[in-house]
């Protein structure tokens, strides 16, 4: 059911993934009727609360009550396999409160209802209402927002540093690079959406004992030296949360593995003072694709596969890649192995994002 379908996305993938079936080619933001369709439960429980001076004074309601038996397994089955870091994702369990749930998992076992959350410190009745409302319909938020960016959409917006636009339009080319704390991944697209080049390179020496300088150029120069050449080379920006302590080792080496790809893939900097490497916000690309899930991104796997499977049975594909090189693409990603290729996805994902973004500039 899609419930499960929507709880299962802390399970797999980087950070915290939704892994659905894609079925159509223009991707969708992910739909949860049983909640959009529903007044927010915090609302209404405020509703409630304000319709008599009898009902304000009353014991308040069991949160398991405030939920249909689907709803409060989907946010039982969240609350308990997501990982610190996912749980970080959910609004109103950033710092302490995610680590207050772990901690609470490990000494009484998972939950076995709503309202057990409230034996968990910080959570008081109405954040726990906010929490599972959260969970179950992540989309109310900020929706403001979310139109602005949908009515104007603009490459501007998402690279860093500025530059000027009409130098980004003339690239011919882009190496979109994505990075991990096991591998780098790379794709060289043209304008065209022309696939020249599309791997990664395992990284075996990342986070692992001290962030040893000499060791960190050693792996990146010898991904650089693979890397072709490009008009510009555009860096995933992965905004991880500085708040959250447990995280900050992943966020050093990320900061460590930007700094040196910005140094070594542009060297005469000093000379031009012209940009060349440039930042492209991981939260972006996925927002263009509608891939967000709350404020996590969920897998690009399956719009890859839909883009291979159509550059062979469509004219005009979205995107083209060589033929000689497609069947082993589609065999890479049809494997049972292990997951080892979402970077490899979110760059070339990243470098279509780019040149589309670039198209909508010149549409409006």
């Amino acid at each position: 059911m899609r419930a499960r379908e929507a709880v299962g996305l802390l399970r797999r993938g980087r950070r915290c993934f939704l892994h659905s079936p894609l079925g159509a080619f223009q991707l969708q933001p992910l739909s949860l009727p049983w909640c959009l369709k529903s007044t927010s439960v915090a609302q209404q429980d405020c509703a409630d609360s304000s319709s008599g001076a009898e009902s304000s004074r009353g014991p308040k309601q069991s949160i398991d009550n405030l939920y249909s038996p689907e709803q409060k397994s989907a946010v039982l089955q969240l609350l308990n396999v997501a990982t610190v870091e996912e749980l970080s994702a959910v609004r109103l369990m950033q710092g302490r409160k995610s680590v207050n749930v772990i901690e609470y998992r490990n000494k009484h076992g998972p939950f076995k209802d709503l309202q057990s959350l409230l034996a968990v410190p910080l959570f008081q009745y109405k954040t726990a209402v906010k929490v599972c409302d959260f969970i179950l319909n992540p989309f109310a938020k900020d929706t403001r927002k979310e139109r602005k960016t949908h009515n104007a959409p603009s490459i501007m917006k998402f690279i860093k540093p500025e530059i000027e636009s009409e130098k980004l339009k003339t690239a011919d080319s882009i190496v979109s690079v994505v990075f991990s704390t096991r591998r780098i991944a790379w794709a060289h697209v043209n304008s065209r959406l022309s696939i020249q080049d599309w791997q990664q390179q395992e990284c075996p020496v990342f986070m692992k004992g001290a962030y040893m300088p000499s060791v960190y150029l050693e792996e990146i120069s010898s991904v650089v030296s693979r890397l072709p050449e490009a008009d510009f080379y555009v860096l995933e920006k992965n905004g991880l949360s500085a708040l959250n302590a447990s995280l900050f080792p992943v966020t050093l080496h990320l900061r460590t593995v930007e700094a040196m790809l910005y140094a070594l893939l542009h060297k005469t900097f000093a000379q031009e003072n012209q940009h060349k490497v440039l930042s492209m916000a991981r939260i972006s690309v996925g927002k263009y694709f509608g891939l967000m899930v709350g404020d996590s991104r969920a897998s690009g796997i399956d719009l890859v596969k839909q883009l291979l499977l159509e550059s062979v049975t469509l004219a005009k594909p979205r995107v083209h890649f060589p033929r000689d090189r497609v069947v082993s693409y589609q065999n890479w990603f049809s494997t049972n192995k292990p997951r080892r290729d979402e970077e490899l996805c979110d760059s070339l994902l990243q470098a279509v994002a780019f040149y589309e973004l670039l198209t909508l500039d010149d549409n409006t």
